[in-house]
């Protein structure tokens, strides 16, 4: 996949893990494609060394998808408990 591909799921991956996970973040729609290029390259090294599965196919395939979603969820989080700036409530 070329970069403007990873960029679009980036910023798709990175929107549905905030919709999943609404609330309040110190950031915008960069740190939304940061965690989200990020979260497809976790989840598909997750799924590689985890599951022994080849998880990011292309841009179409489903398993592409869940990867990267199931990734930027997971930074999303890691990335609300160490942001600075944050308000509780």
């Amino acid at each position: 996949m070329g970069i403007i591909a990873w960029i679009l799921i980036g910023l798709i991956a990175g929107a549905i893990a905030k919709a999943i996970m609404p609330g309040r973040d110190p950031g915008g729609v960069i740190i939304t494609m940061i965690i989200g290029i990020c979260g497809a390259l976790l989840g598909g090294w997750l799924g590689k060394v985890v599951l022994h599965v080849h998880s990011i196919n292309g841009f179409f395939h489903a398993s592409t998808w869940i990867a990267a979603i199931v990734g930027s969820v997971i930074l999303l989080a890691l990335y609300r408990l160490i942001s600075p700036g944050r308000t509780r409530g």
